[in-house]
């Protein structure tokens, strides 16, 4: 598997592990048939302006915003506004030919933020806390059940333990891992991604739970045996950063 892996930021990414963006899917033009969003970078710094178009679905609420300048769209999770709303929209991840679904309408691009303030009231936000994670960087907090058993795992031969992964990144970052766990959390279709946490009873708060994207699917309480190459201090922008993440994994149910 190639060591290097190519830029991809969402926020709502994370945003929508966090939320559910069921039915959300990204549509590539032109497509290089890797089923990936085209995703475009910017230096924007945000937006204000006035609500000229909104809807919501799927646990979010959709916002065209005339800014004086320029329309903009941008998705934030479910909040009450309303047209004629003056509202500000920070810096988000940009999606280029994102298709919903549930809405039935394809977007030149929308902006996925973390919040949107609307008539003078807080931002809504993902709903699930953020953690600080060792060297400052954060993520969604993901809390197995209590009924979930980790005794019956095992540490893959050349693999590693949740633990591990985290004690030995700066060694591990840009080289394949192989992990087994329990599938505590499953996300999917996330930015054309099923994104999983991964737990196996090792580690503490913070070095205990390993997200994984991957094309394959899985269900809460499967063992699986996940390999790829590890990233290390991944931003997705909106204050979704991972300490360690492992993308487009190789994931097998056992």
């Amino acid at each position: 598997m190639a060591k290097s892996m190519n830029a991809f930021l969402t926020t709502v990414m994370v945003l929508t592990m966090t939320c559910g963006c069921n039915g959300e899917t990204s549509k590539n033009i032109p497509d290089t048939g890797s089923g990936q969003p085209t995703v475009m970078q910017t230096a924007q710094a945000g937006w204000t302006g006035k609500v000229v178009e909104t809807m919501s679905t799927a646990g979010y609420t959709y916002v065209q915003v005339d800014t004086g300048k320029e329309k903009i769209w941008a998705a934030a999770p479910e909040f009450p506004v309303q047209v004629g709303d003056e509202v500000s929209v920070p810096m988000g991840a940009p999606m280029k030919n994102f298709q919903s679904k549930t809405l039935d309408r394809t977007f030149d691009i929308v902006y996925f933020v973390s919040g949107i303030t609307a008539g003078g009231t807080a931002p809504a936000t993902a709903k699930r806390p953020a953690a600080k994670m060792p060297g400052g960087m954060s993520k969604p907090v993901v809390t197995a059940s209590k009924d979930m058993d980790f005794s019956g795992i095992v540490k893959p031969h050349d693999g590693k333990t949740v633990a591990e992964v985290y004690a030995e990144k700066e060694a591990l970052a840009g080289n394949d891992v192989k992990v087994r766990g329990k599938v505590v959390k499953y996300s999917a279709m996330i930015m054309g991604k099923n994104w999983i946490h991964l737990q196996d009873g090792t580690g503490t708060t913070g070095t205990n739970d390993l997200t994984i994207t991957t094309t394959a699917t899985a269900k809460v309480g499967d063992t699986i045996l996940a390999s790829g190459v590890l990233s290390v201090g991944k931003d997705f922008g909106a204050g979704y950063s991972y300490d360690v993440i492992i993308e487009d994994a190789v994931v097998v149910v056992e």
